[in-house]
């Protein structure tokens, strides 16, 4: 199992400084990759009573400028998104800047998408938010297109490319494309399009269904189910430490190929104290 970290977007500041210190400190214990939310507005809640979610307050750095600062600073890890909320997005805009920070990696992009929740957002970005499921399962054939030939010619309910392509591609020609979400359209498109899952549960009898559900609907695609990963995520503010081990175990179990362990909301008073439990703990976990 491949074990991860997630971007403290929510704690971590704007400094630069801060930033890099982290992305150094992740890299320098030893974890393969870091994973990174994606959210480009914030509602004010001031006038939305009963407003769930993140906010104006919430701070959130870009995901393809934030992957493009660690690329340069950074040798081994894996960049991730987790997820990027695509219907949201212009398709071919997504494809240049994602094969763009793939290129200036060296080939360590890892694309989670989802199509997210936030209704505000879509009004303000101009995408119909009814539509954005749709949206989605297109937008990922396209994309896949698009980094695999100089020049291609695709017409979809969405979207028209006549006679264009990218330059730079991508190094591999291919980005991997992995799928957020727990509805159960969500999990079938994994299993008949998608690179892998990406669930936020804890390794349960309704998570054993859900890789079923996944798994089988590879299978009814003609797709080979042990090729999909699975990337569960421990977020530890939400799990006493004495059921950390089991955890890890409980989804290694299950056939989970990665884990992001998350330090959000842990209480942490400095933006560095994310970076030294994150140093801290993964040994524990590499012997879970």
């Amino acid at each position: 199992m491949r074990i991860g970290a997630v971007f403290p977007q929510l704690e971590i500041g704007a400094d630069p400084g801060v930033v890099r210190d982290w992305t150094e400190t992740v890299e320098s214990a030893g974890y393969t990759h870091v994973v990174a939310y994606d959210h480009v507005l914030g509602a004010d809640p001031a006038n939305r009573p009963g407003w769930k979610g993140y906010t104006d307050q919430s701070l959130f750095h870009e995901v393809f400028v934030l992957f493009g600062y660690m690329a340069a600073i950074t040798t081994t890890l894996e960049l991730v998104t987790g997820v990027l909320v695509l219907p949201q997005r212009q398709t071919a805009l997504v494809a240049k800047q994602a094969a763009e920070v793939d290129v200036l990696s060296g080939g360590r992009l890892r694309l989670g998408v989802g199509i997210g929740w936030n209704e505000v957002e879509y009004q303000a970005l101009g995408v119909p938010f009814s539509e954005r499921g749709a949206r989605l399962t297109e937008q990922v054939g396209l994309l896949r297109k698009l980094w695999a030939d100089p020049v291609i010619s695709s017409e979809g309910r969405f979207h028209e490319v006549v006679e264009a392509g990218l330059n730079p591609l991508p190094p591999r020609r291919s980005i991997p494309i992995w799928f957020g979400g727990n509805a159960e359209a969500a999990l079938r498109r994994t299993g008949r399009i998608g690179d892998g899952w990406m669930p936020q549960s804890r390794p349960h009898d309704r998570a054993r269904a859900q890789v079923e559900v996944v798994r089988a609907a590879a299978v009814e695609a003609g797709r080979d189910p042990a090729e999909l990963g699975f990337e569960a995520r421990l977020t530890l503010g939400a799990v006493p430490e004495k059921d950390w081990p089991g955890f890890v175990a409980g989804w290694r179990e299950l056939g989970a190929t990665h884990l992001g362990v998350n330090t959000m909301n842990l209480g942490l008073a400095r933006p560095e104290d994310h970076a030294a439990v994150l140093r801290d703990v993964l040994p524990l976990l590499q012997d879970s």
